[in-house]
């Protein structure tokens, strides 16, 4: 189903859309139900991504990336999620957090160094959660000690996604605990590091093959020049870059119920009951439509964002509307299509089943459906509007 007038995209978009979503079709539609199966990405899913350079989209062409803007990470994502979330979100992850916080935080030779390694081959991570910090982001335990011109990292973190894939890890710890969020730091942890390992792999409910994993730290030393951003800044690093992460996300979840949708509307027009095709019932036909609005109205909040992120004006709000509306309605809409498809839809021969396991982590990943409410709520009293 093409695209409706009001998205306004420029020429430029469009065919980077097409391509991404032709990439799509050919090369992830055969792999996504067998590595969901699998719990594992195929090992070439990744090189593809890189060799259509979707892993590097806003990296300076000078470094190897595209050179392309914020809004074109979102179509990429958006495009990739309608036939698998668990590819959309490995690109996401890296181009909206870990490429974005090195750009915005990092220093001339650092992103030398590192935005030139992401864009020609390396998965990035970004490692904040903990047992004992989920939503409340900055409860950290894993500590930084200085140690000369180095510190010394201990410590745990989980649901870390790329966590498989990764060669190089954005480490949120904390260099003085009595300081409270001022105390944390990022470092930039690559992997191989002595005293870093992945022990485990969580085994997950939805988006199967992207990988989410625990990391541990045990006196694992990272050099000063490491540090992303200033000795203490880590709040502001995590807080702005998860800020453009949920538009990320926002439009993972539009992605996702437009691929839930095209899936149910083919079916709906080739399925026959009582004479006649499902789709001919007034009562399909109106669930569809409230669907495709929704959908529309989901990527039209996504866009809204990451248009108001690329013309450098406050988007904080419309981010956090676009990500609790966009993962609400993944989920809804997921929901509703599977049921179109009756008994059918609740095998796994079926792909609506998978579309409503992927769309349920939207609500929760890169900060519940709970804190997007509360950070709206915030922001409309503080505003007075």
């Amino acid at each position: 189903m093409d695209r409706p007038a009001l998205t306004d995209l420029a020429e430029e978009e469009r065919v980077f859309r097409d391509a991404v979503r032709a990439f799509a079709e050919e090369k992830l539609r055969p792999l996504a139900g067998p590595m969901d199966k699998e719990s594992k990405l195929r090992p070439e899913v990744i090189p593809a991504l890189f060799e259509l350079g979707l892993m590097g989209i806003e990296i300076p062409e000078s470094l190897g990336g595209a050179g392309a803007s914020f809004f074109m990470s979102i179509l990429a994502i958006e495009e990739l999620a309608r036939v698998d979330a668990s590819v959309a979100v490995v690109c996401d992850v890296q181009n909206t957090l870990v490429i974005n916080a090195i750009k915005k935080f990092g220093s001339p030779a650092q992103h030398e160094r590192m935005l030139g390694k992401l864009a020609s081959g390396a998965v990035g991570a970004y490692a904040l959660s903990e047992a004992g910090s989920g939503s409340d982001a900055f409860a950290l335990a894993c500590r930084a000690t200085p140690q000369g011109d180095d510190f010394v990292l201990r410590g745990r973190k989980l649901w870390i996604t790329n966590g498989g894939e990764a060669g190089l890890f954005l480490v949120f710890a904390t260099v003085d605990p009595a300081a409270g969020y001022k105390g944390i730091t990022c470092f930039v942890v690559e992997r191989g590091a002595d005293g870093f390992t992945i022990p485990r792999k969580e085994d997950k409910l939805g988006i199967r093959a992207s990988s989410t994993c625990e990391l541990v730290f045990e006196d694992v030393v990272v050099p000063r020049a490491n540090v992303l951003g200033d000795v203490g800044r880590g709040y502001k690093v995590a807080i702005e870059t998860l800020n453009e992460g949920r538009i990320g996300i926002a439009a993972q979840m539009v992605g996702l119920a437009q691929g839930a949708f095209e899936g149910a509307l083919a079916y709906v027009q080739q399925r026959e009951q009582f004479g006649q095709k499902i789709g001919e019932f007034q009562a399909v036909r109106h669930r569809l439509a409230r669907a495709a609005i929704d959908i529309e109205a989901a990527r039209l909040l996504s866009y809204n964002a990451a248009r108001l992120h690329d013309a450098g004006q406050p988007f904080l709000r419309q981010a956090a509307m676009a990500k609790w509306f966009a993962s609400d309605v993944a989920e809804r809409v997921a929901s509703e299509c599977l049921e179109l498809y009756g008994g059918i839809g609740f095998t796994t021969e079926c792909p609506a089943e998978k579309y409503l396991r992927d769309a349920k982590i939207g609500k929760i990943y890169e900060g519940t459906s709970f804190v997007q409410l509360d950070t709206i709520a915030k922001m409309l009293f503080s505003e007075g509007a």
